[in-house]
């Protein structure tokens, strides 16, 4: 079994546009159009067993509408072998209601990004709503690090992880990007072996420049394998979630990306789904 942690999907109306808009200022190449059915197609081109979706937040006044839609749609998602995440926008007044709204629809977790967000991860609105989260057994998966959109400001460091984590003391918190993109030896340094999930997406292995576009800086911030080998293992492949970032990943080159690895077989099952399996509990066969 093979389940990516971390994907992204938006409506079918508007899929084309907002990857075309956000490549364009990432300067990074997409592999699908953004859609639900096109993460599918790619899911059984990759042989990939399940995906999850996770929406982000932009602004406060969206959540209750993305929320409601993405409860509704969660059957059909799961038809497709796509588990969606809810969001929360660390401005939104109603933190409480809603993340019981969605832990009582079976939603299993919230994505945040602090990057698009504009809220450091230590800020108190931010840890409040981890801390509700954590008291109803959601998960938590945090973008980490700079985005590659975003240069001016890490809004995810390695420091205010930690701070998060004896303030809240958060039981499910998922750190994209391997814990903290482009900002690896703060990673290695302070958080391999944190009581908390690191998830590979856009952290292994180059990353595919847009067609025609400028350099962009951090362009060549993945880590090599022999870098991913060592954080893995320092932080311990019990912790680590395979995830490529779809639409910004291509799934099955991602696949090989970590085949390629000289992680060890009990290791590789670890990453690939046997985590994921028991964070997401859902049976881990295969």
């Amino acid at each position: 079994m093979i389940i990516d942690f971390h994907t992204h999907t938006f409506p079918k109306k508007i899929s084309a546009g907002v990857v075309e808009k956000l490549a364009s200022v990432s300067h990074t190449m997409p592999f699908t159009d953004g859609s639900a059915g096109a993460l599918a197609a790619s899911m059984r081109s990759a042989g990939v067993d399940w995906s999850v979706n996770l929406p982000v937040m932009t602004y406060a006044g969206q959540v209750e509408k993305v929320n409601t839609s993405l409860i509704a749609q969660q059957e059909e998602l799961r038809a497709q072998g796509i588990i969606t995440f809810g969001g929360i926008h660390p401005d939104y007044e109603n933190y409480r209601g809603e993340l019981r709204r969605l832990k009582d629809a079976g939603i299993p977790g919230i994505k945040l990004h602090p990057a698009y967000q504009g809220v450091d991860f230590d800020d108190p609105r931010v840890m409040r709503i981890l801390d509700r989260a954590n008291e109803l057994g959601l998960i938590v998966i945090t973008h980490a690090g700079i985005d590659i959109g975003l240069y001016d400001h890490d809004y995810c460091s390695a420091a205010q992880i930690l701070r998060v984590l004896k303030e809240v003391r958060p039981d499910r918190l998922v750190l994209a990007h391997m814990g903290g993109w482009a900002r690896w030896d703060a990673v290695e340094r302070d958080l391999a072996g944190a009581p908390v999930w690191l998830d590979t997406a856009f952290a292994v292995g180059p990353v595919t420049p847009y067609p025609g576009s400028d350099s962009a800086p951090f362009r060549s911030m993945n880590l090599e394998d022999a870098d991913f080998v060592r954080l893995v293992r320092k932080h311990g492949a019990d912790r680590i979630l395979f995830a490529t970032d779809s639409p910004w990943e291509n799934q099955t080159d991602y696949i090989r990306r970590i085949e390629r690895t000289p992680l060890t077989e009990s290791e590789k099952r670890a990453v690939f789904s046997g985590n994921a399996a028991a964070l997401l509990k859902i049976p881990a066969v295969g």
